[in-house]
């Protein structure tokens, strides 16, 4: 089984920054795709940001030129750097993973999901 797991949520004032990781885990053949989602109260999750295996990387408009996605591969983890960000920024953030767990057979693994608030 593949574990998903976020890390370096929490509050920020706006303008702030914040750096999210996630790290995929358990029997891993490689790794495709990851990515980083949100909710917010109310809404539906929505793609923030993705990169692929060789660091092409995808941005929703409303964030492009605040926030950077990126991977260690070799961790099997990604990063999402948050810059300046704003009170529509708070929401809970989902890390999601795209894994071959063997020749042939991917599936999607996602993280439990941490919260981020930008509030003053």
């Amino acid at each position: 089984q593949v574990q998903v797991v976020e890390s370096g949520g929490g509050l920020v004032q706006p303008g702030g920054s914040l750096r999210l990781s996630c790290a995929a885990s358990g029997t891993i053949f490689n790794i495709f795709a990851m990515g980083w989602y949100r909710q917010a109260p109310g809404k539906q999750r929505e793609n923030v940001a993705s990169i692929n295996a060789g660091g092409f990387t995808n941005y929703r408009d409303s964030v492009k030129g605040r926030f950077t996605i990126s991977r260690d591969n070799a961790k099997n983890m990604v990063y999402l750097q948050m810059n300046n960000l704003k009170p529509e920024d708070t929401a809970i953030y989902f890390c999601n993973a795209d894994v071959q767990v063997h020749p042939g057979k991917s599936s999607d693994f996602w993280g439990q999901g941490i919260q981020v608030t930008v509030s003053s």
